[in-house]
């Protein structure tokens, strides 16, 4: 097959959309778990929300059977991701090519340690862009990323039909 082949895709059909009930279920999780960490971030004036975490609600509620949705990748994923773009950006540079090396290092990190969640893969980029400190690892990545795995936990699991996490 050549490569010009390749790129028209493959013949294969869309996918049938969900049912609307399942439509209705997801999207009020997802509503759920933007509800907190947006409550909190607000009530408490401290960042909990960071831009990745619309992905990752996305990911756990659309798909909660996938390996990227189980709280091990969510949670440490995030953690991995946000660590190694602080590093990067503190201790080796703030330039752009620092920022490349920084995101290649996490999603080689992500896949060596099986915690891949794609989600994630932005937070190099968000510490590069805000300019993030120290900080930034603990609140919002890990307790917003925790926050929402046990959103996901509880709501998920409501329905006799789902049942998360697959592995922890």
């Amino acid at each position: 097959m050549s490569y010009l082949t390749k790129l028209k895709g493959s013949p294969a059909p869309i996918p049938p959309r969900p049912p609307l009930k399942e439509i209705s279920f997801i999207t009020f999780g997802a509503f759920l778990a933007a509800c907190v960490i947006g409550f909190l971030a607000y009530s408490t004036s401290y960042p909990i929300i960071m831009g990745s975490f619309g992905a990752s609600i996305f990911v756990l509620f659309v798909l909660p059977e996938s390996p990227f949705a189980q709280p091990r990748n969510v949670v440490l994923g995030h953690f991995v991701t946000t660590l190694v773009g602080l590093i990067f950006f503190q201790l080796v540079s703030s330039d752009w090519w620092s920022m490349a090396i920084a995101l290649a290092v996490a999603i080689a990190l992500m896949q060596i340690l099986r915690i891949s969640h794609p989600p994630a893969g932005s937070n190099p980029f968000i510490v590069f862009l805000l300019g993030a400190n120290w900080d930034y690892l603990w609140m919002p990545t890990l307790i917003g990323s925790v926050l929402i795995v046990l959103v996901a936990l509880f709501y998920n699991n409501i329905s006799e039909a789902r049942s998360y996490p697959k592995y922890w």
